[in-house]
């Protein structure tokens, strides 16, 4: 997401390099690529003019600072200021209420169900509190299936009923039943439209004037860009919802709405969602978003998504096993797992500082270790837990199993044997971390 920003605030940028210092003339035409990159990114012709004034006004207003070079110093003012346009800080979610009952609005296609189901495994999976989702689009049965099946998977309860088409009467009755259950939370999934209209409106303002929840939250598409703004705002003039939701940031996101939407309707972003599955929703910190869309990466998002996969005790144990040189292939595939769950390959290297530009163009498969899970999977429990009984048969009919030649099951085996001989000579290294730089199956 953001490459086309990142890369025309590059440009803009670069005019500053060789400067001694920054003038109102040598800043002029930076200030003006800025402009033109948040114009392209989708983001309103005013508002991106009243972010490069602010701009320009800091830059010129700054005093020299000999330590620090006029392209790092305007770096430095650009971060800030697009931190400040997206919020300046994080917005936590109020949970407060007996239940505390969460609405959802938005326009259908937004990805509004989806995003439920998402918010109800963060609240139960993260906040350790206990959910209940409810179906309240009453025009459309495929919608209330489809939270159905999303409840099942993270095995979260939802309310609906099919013959009643009155969303505020069915409301009513999820909330009453969540208390007799002593459910913490409740969250109302609506009905929507392709486009706004008088009679969506009226039902989303009936149904928070007779609920009364301690959070609206408006779930909009990012890839509609500035349409997305006017949205917003349409909504917001009705019901004066609480915080927004950013759905679909790992398609062809140019970025205007994340810009813009905080800066229209003044309401923070509350989370961002990714993909279809229902970990990929991040709270939104806008000072990570704006190092990200300058290209220096989200180190702290990576570290706090690896820490949360991470077990001080079965660390422990693997370090043991390491300097033994008794790490086999079970352990492998272990580490394997945490890594896969801390998400898309691509989007956990986009965090790391560098990374970002570097892999724009390169197309990584989250099944990239496939090939090594079969492998592994056609051994024997024994042969897992013996790296050294892999003799010529047993490979061969490994190869065979797992729908691989006999050499690229050989080189995987050479390949995990140099990586033990490494591990227990850095024992003292994290093994996690260890495994994470090296490339499988080249």
């Amino acid at each position: 997401m953001f490459e086309n920003l990142q890369d025309r605030l590059e440009v803009a940028f670069k005019n500053l390099k060789g400067e001694g210092k920054i003038t109102e003339l040598n800043v002029a035409s930076t200030i003006k690529e800025i402009r033109r990159a948040l114009v392209e990114a989708d983001v309103n012709y005013a508002i991106a003019k009243k972010f490069t004034d602010n701009i320009k006004d800091k830059a010129t207003g700054e005093s020299v600072i000999t330590a620090v070079s006029p392209g790092q110093l305007m770096v430095k003012i650009v971060q800030d200021e697009l931190t400040s346009f997206m919020g300046g800080t994080v917005t936590d979610i109020n949970l407060k209420g007996n239940p505390a009952i969460i609405l959802i609005s938005g326009l259908q296609g937004s990805g509004k169900t989806t995003f439920s189901g998402k918010l109800a495994n963060y609240i139960k999976t993260k906040l350790g509190k206990s959910v209940m989702l409810t179906a309240c689009d009453v025009y459309r049965p495929a919608a209330i299936e489809q939270l159905r099946v999303l409840g099942e998977q993270i095995k979260v309860e939802v309310y609906s009923e099919l013959d009643n088409k009155n969303p505020i009467q069915i409301a009513q009755n999820a909330i009453a039943h969540a208390k007799t259950k002593g459910y913490n939370v409740v969250i109302v999934d609506t009905a929507g439209r392709l486009a706004v209209d008088e009679e969506m409106m009226a039902e989303i303002e009936s149904l928070k004037r007779n609920l009364q929840p301690q959070e609206t939250l408006f779930v909009v598409d990012s890839m509609t860009g500035q349409d997305a703004v006017n949205t917003a705002k349409a909504f917001n003039d009705r019901i004066n919802f609480d915080g927004v939701v950013l759905t679909k940031l790992d398609g062809d996101t140019r970025g205007g709405a994340a810009l813009s939407i905080k800066y229209t309707v003044d309401k923070p972003i509350k989370f961002v969602s990714r993909g279809e599955k229902l970990d990929t929703l991040d709270v939104f910190y806008p000072d990570r978003m704006a190092q990200r869309i300058l290209g220096m990466g989200d180190i702290v998002s990576f570290v706090e998504k690896a820490q949360e996969q991470y077990d001080a005790k079965e660390a422990a144990k693997l370090q043991s096993k390491i300097m033994k040189n008794q790490f086999d292939f079970e352990d492998f595939l272990a580490q394997l797992n945490q890594i896969k769950k801390m998400g898309s390959m691509k989007d956990l290297l986009g965090m790391i500082p560098g990374m970002g530009k570097a892999i724009k163009d390169v197309d990584i498969n989250d099944d990239a270790f496939k090939k090594i899970e079969a492998i592994i999977y056609s051994m024997t429990p024994k042969e897992r837990k013996n790296p050294d009984l892999l003799n010529g048969n047993r490979r061969q009919r490994i190869a065979n199993g797992s729908g691989n030649t006999i050499q690229e099951v050989n080189q995987f085996i050479k390949q995990f044997e140099e990586m033990r001989k490494m591990m227990k000579k850095f024992g003292s290294m994290n093994a996690a971390g260890k495994l994470k730089g090296l490339k499988f199956g080249q």
